[in-house]
């Protein structure tokens, strides 16, 4: 482009997976001596059908102790919310329990760990719903169970 010539820059951002604000950032680098370099920012806020509090489930701890994790899901549209569960590939290291906290509109889904060997584990829960936006939703799971006792990074894992 010549100088002092205008031109277009397109931002494209894939919004997929995620929810509320986000912001993102790319640099432009020019041949201009005063402005070498600039960051344009790009805020949004993405609204979608269903919120989740997490998509992600993680447990860490000492064999024996039982550890427990909510999710929180909330219906944005004002169509009632319908959730079954549709696959679990973790029902012999853990349990889960689906409440409806206000009928079609908010759910509690609390992880539960049973007792667990050392070791590592990760897998998903699938959840079918009524939303034709989004039928299907899936939580994934992972958990880091440890002998009581094992230091990590300087503090030590006890029963």
């Amino acid at each position: 482009m010549p100088p002092g010539g205008k031109g277009t820059i397109t931002l494209k951002v894939n919004t997929r997976g995620y929810q509320g604000k986000i912001i993102k950032s790319a640099r432009i680098y020019t041949n201009d001596p005063r402005t070498r370099m600039m960051v344009l920012r790009l805020s949004a806020t993405i609204k979608v059908p269903i919120y989740l509090s997490s998509r992600y489930v993680y447990f860490y701890g000492p064999q024996g102790k039982e550890q427990t994790r909510v999710v929180e899901i909330v219906a944005k549209e004002s169509k009632p919310l319908d959730i079954t569960p549709a696959h679990f590939t973790l029902a012999d290291k853990l349990k889960y329990e689906l409440r409806e906290v206000q009928k079609g509109k908010r759910f509690r889904l609390k992880f539960t760990t049973k007792d667990l060997s050392p070791g590592g584990y990760h897998g998903f829960l699938k959840l079918k719903t009524n939303y034709q936006e989004t039928p299907e939703i899936t939580i994934r799971i992972r958990a880091r169970i440890v002998k009581a006792g094992i230091t990590r990074k300087g503090s030590t894992v006890v029963k």
